[in-house]
């Protein structure tokens, strides 16, 4: 699950890390309002979506009056904003952030994941603020410097004094950066997050060490521990087939492609999804209806796939385990029927029951398409979806 800078910032200041004075807007008259409040004489409007490159896509601006924080508040509302985290069609924004100006002297990056291989959380931070993490990794990574963090011990006074010396943080500033680290550890942790970002961490010209921007996804399997979380979530951000799919219990993802996939069980899904491009096809979605899935889930799934207007085939590939086959088969007679299915359906049937899986699909009358196995069911999927 994903929040907007604004209220990330909220819970990082809740645990001690400085950010600048701001108030999120919903329009032109609360951002003047706000600026007027903050007081001094820059401001920075900035909009509020899920996706990072606001800064680049337009979506970022500083005002030196009123009048500025007017126009550009009413430039940016209601924009379609497009960065290369949205993609083509990019994503409207409803939300500003005003804050007051910093003079910033130098900026930094400080971010937190999980490193599974070593089942700990790792603290990433380089001299090279502003920048995409990625890039630097790429380019120049020699200045990324990690910390593996102890969970018996967290970050500890003398890792993040290190890794603060490391990136060039003056001595001058570190009990400010030692906080900042310490703080943005302990909400990673405490909240349950899944990545915690600070991009960028700046010191201002008088060595101060302030949260500029701040970004925190926290993993969805844990929000049961945290209300206070799940208060904040934007529907306006989130695909509507993935909050619908989220109503019905299944894990859906929509992509790019036009071939709809219907699977169950995620590392079955994902091999779904490469193997309809190794045949030359593109998936529509990931989509899990996990391992108990009902008639009622099933034709819900249908139902989702097809809202996306460029569906022109469905590949279902089912393993029988836990999931009998006959049930499944059942599942995606009725939803055909229901739905009126129009678009190609190839079904690869495997494991318990699979026998009886096949006869129901058979004798069911509609034109559905057998495959023997995933690699059949590919070839068949992509050719259907090309018109062949």
């Amino acid at each position: 699950m994903k929040i907007h800078e604004y209220q990330a910032k909220e819970i990082l200041r809740q645990y001690g890390v400085p950010t600048p004075r701001g108030s999120a807007c919903f329009s032109v008259d609360e951002a003047e309002n706000a600026a007027r409040n903050l007081g001094g004489a820059v401001w920075v409007v900035k909009a509020q979506i899920h996706a990072g490159g606001r800064g680049k896509g337009g979506g970022v601006k500083v005002a030196r009056s009123l009048q500025e924080v007017c126009d550009h508040a009413g430039n940016i509302l209601g924009m379609q904003l497009i960065t290369h985290q949205t993609g083509a069609e990019g994503q409207k924004v409803r939300r500003l952030l005003i804050e007051e100006g910093a003079a910033i002297a130098k900026e930094y990056y400080v971010g937190m994941v999980i490193d599974r291989s070593k089942q700990r959380v790792v603290l990433m931070a380089s001299s090279e603020g502003g920048m995409e993490i990625e890039e630097v990794a790429k380019h120049t990574p020699e200045k990324i410097h990690k910390v593996w963090i102890n969970p018996a011990s967290g970050l500890t006074d003398a890792e993040a004094d290190t890794v603060a010396r490391q990136i060039g943080i003056p001595d001058a500033a570190l009990t400010d950066a030692r906080a900042c680290l310490q703080g943005l550890y302990r909400a990673f942790v405490e909240k349950d997050a899944m990545l915690a970002e600070i991009n960028p961490l700046v010191l201002t010209a008088d060595q101060r060490v302030v949260a500029l921007d701040a970004k925190i996804n926290f993993d969805s399997n844990a929000l049961f521990r945290h209300p206070e979380v799940v208060a904040l979530r934007d529907l306006d951000e989130e695909d509507p087939a993935e909050i619908e799919a989220s109503k019905f219990d299944l894990s859906y993802i929509s992509l790019d492609g036009d071939i709809g996939c219907l699977v169950n069980g995620a590392g079955l899904a994902m091999a779904t999804m490469d193997i309809i491009k190794l045949y030359g096809g593109m998936p529509a979605n990931f989509l899990d209806v996990g391992g108990g899935a009902s008639k009622e889930k099933v034709t819900e799934a249908f139902k989702l796939m097809l809202k996306n207007p460029r569906l022109r085939a469905i590949l279902v590939n089912i393993f029988g385990g836990i999931m009998k086959c006959d049930v499944i088969a059942e599942g995606v007679v009725a939803a055909a029927r229901e739905v009126h299915l129009k678009a190609p359906l190839v079904v690869r049937l495997e494991g318990t029951n699979v026998d009886l899986g096949k006869r129901i699909l058979a004798e069911s009358g509609l034109p559905i398409i057998s495959a023997s196995n995933m690699a059949d069911a590919a070839e068949k999927v992509v050719a259907a979806a090309k018109g062949a």
